[in-house]
């Protein structure tokens, strides 16, 4: 009889030992199975919220970690300057790049979008903002929809053109159209001490009107969310800001920012704005950076954080998710230390008894050396033993380990342990990045631990590797049998 056969006969002949071990790869099994089932369905939330938030980065002033050396500098801070902008955009991770002149236009005669309209806000004027990237980002990234015309030529990014992209709202507003020549009257103010104001000088620019857009990433919420008031309030100014912005080329911008700064420098040269432009001498652009991938944020940020001026940081998209998925990290991490535990758990129990089994049968085992079976059988015939046991328990606690995961997750994030961190989080404020706003409800949604070709391949692999380097220990006390002194 061949040691396959031999395998297969004790497996079935000693029930009683096989059952034992059954069942002790059967209870690890579970615990190994559950916790990479949890390990795993952690990752993929990680993975498909930083998908949705997608590879955008910024750069900008770091006041959090260093607001006393901010407030020391008095607004002289080094500023990006174009060169560099340029450089970091030409790291293999970026896909394309843009970066931003921004200024504020108070109107009275050209009409943005009433507070009426969209309750809570009143604003009397336009965000300009700049572009070098004649597609404009926030086409491109599918922030704002282009209902008619067309975004820039390079021809009217670099010579400055005065064209625009005005909302749907605005056009419909003030009875505007593309190729229309939209006037805007830039007011200069300032405020006596009784906090009324007196208007100092109007600037009238013209602007062509080359298309017409609709935002498209800021939607309110349904009730159903369960979206808080404030939630609910900084959207609501987000989307306003955005109904009320006016895309142009960078340098139209610039111009006209420093048109409106001369001029108010002459009527009023002690106004704050024209001061605060004084001291930040030189153009102050806010870089926009899509990367190729999510997964090269932190790539990203490692080669260029060594590039950028102090008391500057690089901002991601997916730092969302580094703030608020907390509960999600704990869990994975809980998660792996258990994996760990258990595979060394199991290692030392199955290798403790499959050992105790082979003392029991060192005559069995001594008999088939003393006829000349090879010791290579011999070992061989115990690794398939232990593979048949194995394999049934294994795949058995697959499925039950996958329902204890499910269980034990479920009581974890519905308990306190987990909840250390903010309910929810205001999507890096006003910027680009405030597409999409993420909140740990959005993340316990998306958690879902099940079966997947990932989780099944993970499991066995490491499963079965642990009971293979479990039957190292039994194997070493076949290799020291003596066949002689056993038979004497």
């Amino acid at each position: 009889m061949n040691f396959i056969k031999r395998a297969l006969c004790s497996v079935t002949r000693k029930k009683g030992k096989s059952l034992i071990l059954f069942a002790v790869i059967f209870v690890l099994g579970n615990v190994i199975a559950g916790s990479i089932a949890i390990q795993q369905s952690t990752q993929n939330v990680e993975k498909n919220i930083k998908k949705q938030l997608g590879g955008m980065a910024t750069i900008e002033i770091d006041y959090e970690n260093n607001q006393e050396e901010v407030t020391a500098a008095e607004g002289k801070l080094e500023q990006l300057d174009e060169k560099l902008i340029k450089k970091i955009g030409e790291s293999p991770y970026v896909k394309y790049y843009d970066y931003n002149a921004s200024s504020w236009a108070e109107t009275k005669d050209l009409k943005s979008v009433s507070a009426k309209e969209e309750e809570g806000f009143g604003m009397e004027g336009f965000s300009l903002k700049g572009s070098n990237y004649s597609k404009i980002l926030d086409v491109e990234e599918n922030k704002i929809k282009l209902l008619e015309g067309k975004v820039f030529t390079q021809e009217d990014i670099d010579n400055g053109k005065n064209v625009g992209l005005i909302s749907s709202k605005v056009a419909e507003e003030n009875g505007l159209s593309v190729g229309d020549q939209m006037v805007m009257d830039m007011r200069g103010n300032s405020f006596n001490e009784d906090g009324s104001k007196k208007e100092l000088l109007k600037i009238d620019v013209p602007i062509q009107i080359i298309g017409i857009f609709e935002p498209t990433t800021v939607q309110m919420k349904d009730k159903e969310n369960k979206e808080t008031e404030q939630q609910n309030s900084n959207q609501q100014f987000v989307s306003l800001q955005q109904i009320n912005t006016i895309y142009l080329p960078n340098k139209t911008v610039s111009d006209i920012s420093k048109n409106y700064i001369e001029k108010m420098k002459k009527v009023d040269p002690e106004n704050p704005y024209v001061k605060g432009a004084e001291e930040n001498d030189g153009e102050y652009y806010t870089p926009i950076y899509i990367l190729k991938s999510p997964d090269d944020v932190e790539a990203f940020k490692q080669e260029t954080e060594p590039l950028i001026p102090k008391l500057y940081k690089v901002r991601a998209s997916t730092d969302q998710y580094e703030t608020i998925g907390g509960s999600m990290k704990k869990m994975s991490q809980i998660s792996g230390y258990v994996v760990l535990i258990a595979v060394i758990a199991t290692l030392l129990i199955i290798s403790l008894v499959v050992l105790l089994f082979m003392r029991d049968r060192k005559h069995e085992l001594g008999i088939y050396l003393s006829l000349g079976d090879k010791r290579s059988h011999v070992m061989g015939q115990i690794i398939i033993e232990m593979l048949i046991i194995s394999g049934v328990a294994l795949i058995l606690s697959l499925i039950t380990g996958n329902f204890l995961g499910k269980m034990v997750s479920e009581s974890l994030l519905n308990s306190d342990i987990l909840n250390s961190t903010g309910d929810s989080i205001n999507a890096f404020g006003l910027d680009t990045l405030d597409s999409i706003e993420i909140t740990t409800d959005d993340i316990m949604n998306a958690y879902e631990v099940k079966f997947s070709l990932g989780y099944i391949v993970t499991y066995l692999l490491v499963g079965l590797g642990t009971v293979l380097l479990s039957a190292v220990l039994p194997l070493l006390y076949i290799v020291r049998l003596n066949p002689k002194k056993i038979m004497m």
